[in-house]
């Protein structure tokens, strides 16, 4: 009996184990200069350079409220459901592809709510781990919304990381942008909302993603949250994107600095100037792609929260309507401002990503 127990149990461990990725992976272009190599094959392979390890969260029971799952990430627990709130685990196809997502359903509101906000994890995270970070479901049931956490797979990407840097996943109609573009109309016609109430928000590559979204996506998306993101377009392959992340990418020549005609996309963004695995310019340029290469501030204003100091710069519209924020946050790492310990890559310090882009999200613009 116990050669058998034991003989399972190096099987399961065997199963649950991740394959090596392959050769064809592992190499990296000769191109590269030696700094280079070790964060692309990194990017390539599952790790992302220079980025710390995530916080080991406390171990929490899962609620037994109905709705309530058992987390699908091994890094983290489900979070806390309070009593009638709906926490659900489903997988959504369409003809560009499939992923899991968990979908928080508010006790408020669960069958109108106010809002959709769709959030991109970053790598080497899943949805409970951001969920718990951003503490975003507490915001939802305070404000009515609807909070879907896609997951992206190892078998998309070894690291769980959005194909941010790749082509084929940078335009409407194919790819990732696909996948999320559909599974948004999924449940924005499930719930009853238009396009004014579904948002998008993401850190590092799912702030890259998020960016993407709402530059292919602006008939879907009326405004997005980019944390520690970097612009679409700004790298192609694996050499670029580690240039781009590690000294800020610029607008590509081949692309429109300013979006075509038709609905604009309102953009939060945060970012800190300490990043050492996102430079900090790349927020520059997701502005000059969103308001042109010359656009200044209407607005600057300086603070400080907790000890920490940050500028908030506004981009109006002709009509003093805000179309983009910029939380540019001293001494903030490659971390979500304001996130809470249980999750990973946050930081407690400083400005509330996760308030400020649900208060940006929901204002009305003027």
């Amino acid at each position: 009996m116990k050669n058998s127990f034991t003989k399972a149990l190096r099987r399961a461990k065997r199963l649950m184990r991740l394959a090596k990725p392959p050769k064809s992976l592992r190499k990296v272009p000769k191109t590269m200069t030696a700094a280079m190599v070790k964060p692309a094959r990194a990017l390539m392979t599952g790790t992302l350079a220079k980025t710390p390890r995530p916080r080991k969260p406390a171990r929490r029971k899962a609620a037994g409220t109905p709705g309530a799952v058992a987390s699908s990430s091994s890094r983290s627990p489900a979070p806390r459901i309070p009593d009638g709130v709906q926490y659900l685990a489903r997988k959504h196809r369409s003809a560009a592809g499939s992923r899991d997502y968990k979908l928080y359903i508010p006790a408020s509101d669960p069958k109108r709510p106010m809002g959709l906000i769709l959030m991109l994890h970053g790598c080497n995270q899943g949805p409970d781990d951001f969920a718990l970070g951003t503490h975003m479901n507490a915001l939802a049931e305070k404000h009515r919304l609807v909070i879907a956490y896609p997951s992206q797979t190892a078998r998309q990407n070894a690291a769980a990381c959005w194909n941010w840097f790749k082509p084929g996943h940078q335009q409407r109609g194919a790819g990732e942008p696909a996948i999320l573009a559909s599974l948004t109309r999924k449940l924005m016609r499930e719930f009853g909302l238009d396009r004014d109430t579904a948002f998008v928000a993401g850190l590092s590559a799912g702030g890259g993603m998020a960016s993407i979204l709402a530059d292919v996506y602006p008939d879907i998306f009326s405004a997005a949250g980019i944390h520690s993101g970097v612009a679409r377009g700004t790298a192609r392959n694996v050499v670029s994107a580690m240039r781009a992340m590690r000294k800020g990418g610029a607008p590509p020549v081949h692309a429109p600095i300013l979006p075509a005609p038709g609905p604009r996309v309102r953009r939060i963004v945060f970012q800190g100037d300490a990043d050492r695995t996102v430079h900090p310019s790349n927020a520059d340029t997701i502005i000059a792609m969103a308001m042109g290469r010359d656009a200044v501030p209407a607005k600057v204003g300086k603070r400080t929260v907790r000890g920490r100091g940050y500028a908030r710069s506004d981009y109006t519209a002709p009509d003093g309507a805000v179309l983009v924020e910029m939380w540019m946050i001293e001494g903030a790492g490659h971390a979500w401002s304001g996130g809470r310990k249980a999750g990973s890559y946050t930081d407690n310090k400083g400005p509330d990503a996760s308030a400020q882009m649900v208060r940006f999200f929901l204002a009305k613009p003027a």
